[in-house]
């Protein structure tokens, strides 16, 4: 069943993608994250005004930094794959001393916003844009010791290669920290399901996957997958990692909805999947939902060996 769902997945990633790629992403994919991005292609006046965006941004997703720590890798060799405009790049420099920290993307212009904040900070890091046809990634074998990819690989045509290539460069006994779309989440069932699809009345012709994908990133984003944890560790097992779901972040949007789960419980048009993950929900003595014992939030986060 596991392997059914993570093949209809990667073909509804080449779906909404449009052409088949060979590559580590195409070209729809870089037109639209060249003119997007996660800072919103904000400049930073000073180093202390860019820290402080990256607390606030860090809190707007309950857990997200204790799931995805920037801290701890004195000495290493730091991959942030899909960097972006340099956030988590940031988080490096000013919490881990790494011997050397890489940035790569398919991005000019935020690879340019990266730079330029880097500067700011005075942080040395090498940024490297990616072609997206190249199937390969320009490192050597077994050369990185800790990769850390954050909101990236659900939004690639083939995770499953980007992985081998990942496993390809990490050094033996090196680690990897990964974040992506988590199926398990009050984004999916109660946002997508209820908000958007009921109350809006918005995409009744698509299923709750490709509801998803436009209600997450814009509806243009060409490309945006959401996994149950263990359909990402058997794409994981299949690239030759052991992962670990270490548990999800909830984004404060998210968690700003949890009000309307009565409303959605009881309006008979709801998805009985999404029903039937409301009513499970907990809650913690934050007042955030829990579903299974972690967070019930979108940011699904995983330790690979």
């Amino acid at each position: 069943m596991i392997i059914r769902r993570v093949k209809q997945i990667a073909k509804r990633a080449l779906k909404q993608g449009g052409k088949t790629s060979s590559g580590l992403a195409d070209i729809a994919t870089q037109s639209y994250w060249t003119r997007h991005n996660v800072t919103l292609h904000e400049r930073f006046p000073s180093p202390e005004a860019s820290l402080e965006y990256l607390h606030w941004r860090n809190d707007q997703y309950f857990n997200y930094i204790q799931l995805m720590p920037v801290s701890g890798q004195d000495g290493k060799v730091v991959l942030d794959y899909g960097c972006g405009p340099g956030h988590d790049l940031i988080g490096f420099g000013v919490y881990s001393k790494p011997e050397k920290l890489i940035g790569v993307d398919i991005s000019s212009s935020s690879l340019e916003e990266a730079r330029m904040r880097l500067a700011l900070h005075g942080i040395q890091a090498e940024t490297i844009q990616l072609d997206p046809s190249q199937p390969k990634l320009p490192f050597e074998d077994a050369s990185i010791d800790h990769i850390h990819s954050s909101g990236v690989l659900h939004h690639t045509p083939d995770p499953g290669l980007i992985l081998r290539e990942l496993r390809r460069i990490l050094k033996p006994g090196g680690t990897m920290n990964v974040m992506v779309y988590n199926y398990e989440s009050l984004w999916l069932h109660l946002y997508v399901a209820y908000q958007r699809s009921i109350v809006e009345g918005l995409y009744p012709e698509l299923d709750i996957r490709e509801q998803f994908a436009r209600s997450t990133d814009g509806e243009e984003c060409p490309i945006a997958n959401c996994y149950r944890p263990q359909e990402w560790i058997h794409l994981c097992s299949e690239a030759g990692f052991t992962a670990e779901f270490t548990g999800a972040a909830i984004s404060m949007y998210e968690a700003s909805l949890f009000v309307k789960r009565y409303d959605a419980i009881r309006d008979r048009r709801l998805r009985s999947e999404s029903r039937r993950f409301l009513l499970e929900l907990e809650v913690d003595r934050h007042g955030f939902p829990t579903y299974r014992g972690h967070y019930a939030g979108v940011d699904a986060c995983f330790s690979l060996v």
